[in-house]
């Protein structure tokens, strides 16, 4: 079974509601910049995307399976919201270096192209990013540790980054409360 096989089916068959942002972006919106472009990257039905397009930014969004594109198009037509909705193998897609003032990827690792989203953020540049980690305090999430991050790797892999923001709580403390199984960071790519 392909990838986008396996997500169509998983987005043809999810109850259907509206998507939302994730903590990283909806908790930390104001950091975003008035104006300029963003990217949801491996966007899923587009929670990110709806925030960022709403917040009047030149909204892309990028995803392997043509049935999240279509409900994340369908969705921003009911908003009257325009997003630049592309079906893109993420992992296999040129970025273009300094094209984009905002990157988010949301619940998705791909270790190789690291360096390629930092380069497709201007200078200044915001990448909001949160996904899941191998320290786990329910099933939620992914089994395979090829798409879990170990403790601390979200700083290491983009430490050219200035951190502004980087939360990863494991197992400490009450685990029923605060995040937990995924980190997340944002980083700004240096002047």
């Amino acid at each position: 079974m392909t990838l986008q096989v396996k997500w169509d089916g998983i987005y043809r068959n999810r109850a259907v509601e509206p998507p939302r942002a994730v903590a990283v972006l909806a908790e930390f919106s104001h950091l975003l910049p008035q104006h300029g472009s963003a990217l949801d990257l491996a966007c899923g039905r587009g929670g990110n995307a709806l925030l960022l397009a709403r917040h009047g930014l030149d909204t892309w969004a990028w995803d392997i399976s043509p049935v999240a594109i279509e409900q994340l198009q369908q969705t921003a037509r009911a908003c009257h919201l325009t997003i630049h909705a592309e079906v893109r193998d993420v992992e296999a897609a040129v970025f273009e270096p300094g094209r984009f003032d905002v990157i988010v990827v949301s619940r998705f690792l791909a270790r190789s192209i690291s360096d390629a989203i930092m380069l497709a953020l201007k200078p200044g540049g915001l990448l909001f990013y949160q996904t899941f980690t191998r320290e786990k305090v329910t099933s939620f999430g992914p089994n395979n540790p090829d798409f879990l991050l170990t403790e601390g790797e979200l700083l290491s892999l983009f430490e050219p980054l200035k951190t502004l923001v980087y939360r990863e709580e494991g197992r400490v403390g009450d685990v029923a409360r605060g995040l937990r199984n995924e980190a997340l960071l944002i980083g700004q790519r240096r002047p």
